[in-house]
Formats: structure tokens, sequence, C-alpha cells
């Protein structure tokens, strides 16, 4: 049974959430965009609530990490909140019986992607696991796999949609957006996403009962493929210990499982805004 849920939440895809005015803290829609976020979290939760899970982790996942308004929450959530934070996006999921990813969008280079990008898109030209070009959610479905925790529902953009059902075709799938350009979308109502929501969580846990969803596990040892946006950020990531320049602007390393191949993307990613920082300031 379903006891304990973890729950992580990105904003670009969130429903209506276009400008870069929504993404950033400090920005003139930030805390529009702050409220969709809540409304839709606590949408899920409750849901997730009337199905009989006690208990709801809610991962803030997006920028500075602190975009959903805690004092909103219902009192079975918790909530884990700032940045950085070891495996960034699926921290403290230990312990949770099953994950559904809220808010997500598509990897970058997708065309009508609302926001494309993969984690950091002012470094990040491409994540490569085990040579397959992945978005966040394949990296925090990888990850969570192989903690033994299934990804039962994903919500976001309708462009991130055929990689979810090709990769984890027992999660459930709501599209909260579907993108014109990159910054153009059309979404359902408020209203009309929260019905979906309830609908496909209530779906979602009646497959976790049965048995079908499956933890995502990557084959091992695994390889991960950096391609950064300058070589100048190659030139710092290749100083880690163990990574190889593979070509002007790619690094590769390996890694024995998920959670140190994704902490070790997290200090090479911080090593080349660091570089970006010093470069341009």
């Amino acid at each position: 049974m379903l006891r304990r849920a973890f729950v992580s939440v990105d904003l670009e895809g969130m429903p209506y959430v276009v400008s870069r005015a929504h993404i950033a803290s400090g920005k003139p829609l930030w805390n529009e965009a702050r409220e969709i976020a809540t409304s839709v979290v606590n949408a899920v939760a409750e849901a997730l609530r009337g199905e009989g899970v006690e208990e709801v982790v809610i991962a803030d996942s997006h920028g500075e990490m602190v975009n959903v308004m805690p004092s909103k929450l219902p009192s079975y959530a918790y909530i884990i909140r700032g940045y950085p934070r070891p495996v960034s996006m699926v921290a403290l999921s230990e312990g949770c019986d099953a994950a559904l990813f809220v808010g997500y969008h598509a990897k970058s280079g997708t065309e009508r992607g609302v926001f494309d990008h993969t984690y950091s898109g002012a470094v990040i030209r491409e994540l490569r696991i085990n040579g397959e070009a992945v978005s966040e959610y394949l990296l925090n479905a990888l990850t969570l796999g192989d903690k033994g925790i299934p990804v039962i529902l994903v919500a976001g953009d309708e462009a991130l949609r055929e990689e979810v059902s090709r990769n984890t075709p027992w999660a459930e799938f709501v599209p909260l957006k579907r993108g014109l350009s990159r910054y153009a979308a059309i979404s359902p109502s408020l209203d009309r996403v929260k019905q979906m929501l309830r609908d496909a969580v209530k779906s979602a846990v009646a497959r976790f009962a049965r048995g079908e969803a499956k933890p995502l596990k990557p084959p091992k040892p695994i390889r991960v493929d950096i391609v950064f946006h300058s070589s100048a950020y190659a030139d710092t990531a290749e100083l880690m210990p163990g990574a190889k320049r593979v070509d002007p602007t790619t690094v590769s390393y390996t890694a024995d499982d998920m959670t140190s191949a994704y902490r070790a993307f997290e200090l090479l990613v911080l090593a080349a805004i660091g570089t970006k920082y010093v470069a341009e300031r």
C-alpha cells in the first residue's frame, strides 16, 4: 500500500507559466507562479490523501527551490526547500513508496518545449546517461529507480509525454500545458487541471496497488556525458578526478550508482556556473 509519497515540484512545466518573469525570485510574475505551483501541488497532495496516503513529502525543485508556499500546505505534508542540496530534485526520497513529478518540462533541444532545458540552461547543452540524452524527468526517475522507488505520475509540458511513455509506461501523464513556442503555451482552466490531477492520482495509486509500477533501474556502471555550452566550462569540469574530456565541450565520467552520478553532475554544474561568473564579471 502507498503510505508515503514523494512529490518533486518544478516550475517551468506548470500551467500558465510562460514568461521569464515567472521563473526567478524577485521577477514581476514570480509570485503569480508561486501561487499557481502551490495550488497545483495542493491538488496533488489532497488527491493522494484521499487515496489513503498518510504523508506527502514535497521537494521544491526549481531555481533556489523556495517556490511553493509552506503556509498553504496541508498538515500531513513535509516540504524540502533550498539549494544546493545532495541529489537536488529528489533529495530525501528515502523511505517513500512512490514518486510523482509535477510541473516538469522537456529536455533541451525539444521543439515547442516551454523553457526547454536540462537542469541548467545557462551552462548545459545536453546531459546523456549511458549514451541517451535525458531530461530532468529521466535523470530523476533513474535516480529514484536505483533506490527502488517507482515514478507513478508525471504532470507537466505535453512535450514531455513521449519520453515518459517510452521509459515509464505505467506512469500516469497529465498535460498541464501545450507549447506554441518556447515562451508561449495553452493550458486548461485551473479547475480542469485540478480535476485531471485528481483522476490521474486515483489511477496511479490503483496501478501501484496492483503492482504495475516498476522502479526504473539503469544498467551499470553508469556513464555520464555532459555537453556544455562553452569549452571554458569543460576546461573546469575536466579537473574533477575521474573526468575525461571527450571533445571541446563534452566531459564524461563513470559512476557505480545513480546517486553518485547525480552528485558528481551537480558538482560539475556548479563548477561551470562559477566559471561563467568569473569569465563574465
